[in-house]
């Protein structure tokens, strides 16, 4: 008995995940030829970011900071010139629209940090920002 259920079961979900039609399948997002690059330049200037503390911190002598810094500005002039090529080469039409992304509800109200979270001490300026003081 139980061998025939699991046998029922198993011809089951067969027939339901062969016969999904493509119709039945959610439309694909549009996605952005220069999505790939937008992210590429994000890990660019985080690098650089990154860089530059270490260089403050006195982790990177002053040769290894600038050469490290020119060849990451190298790369993220030529990150920029091939989005403006692409940008400039597709039809306004063709890109999709991003839309602007939700502001935090939480900030701090002493030097306006935002959060995604509610939270007792602000990090960024390490004053309470809530509840009994």
């Amino acid at each position: 008995m139980i061998l025939f259920v699991a046998v029922v079961i198993v011809v089951a979900v067969l027939l339901f995940t062969l016969g999904i039609r493509e119709k039945d399948l959610p439309e694909p997002e549009p996605v952005s030829p220069v999505q790939h690059l937008e992210e590429k330049k994000t890990r660019i200037y985080e690098n650089l970011r990154d860089l530059n503390f270490e260089y403050r911190v006195g982790k990177l002598s002053d040769d290894d900071y600038q050469r490290t810094k020119g060849g990451l500005q190298q790369e993220l002039a030529g990150v920029l010139a091939e989005m403006d090529q692409i940008l400039q080469a597709a039809p306004p039409a063709a890109l999709p629209v991003k839309s602007e992304p939700e502001k935090p509800a939480h900030s701090c109200p002493h030097c306006q940090a935002a959060f995604d979270r509610p939270m007792k001490f602000c990090g960024n300026c390490g004053k309470a920002i809530g509840g009994k003081k």
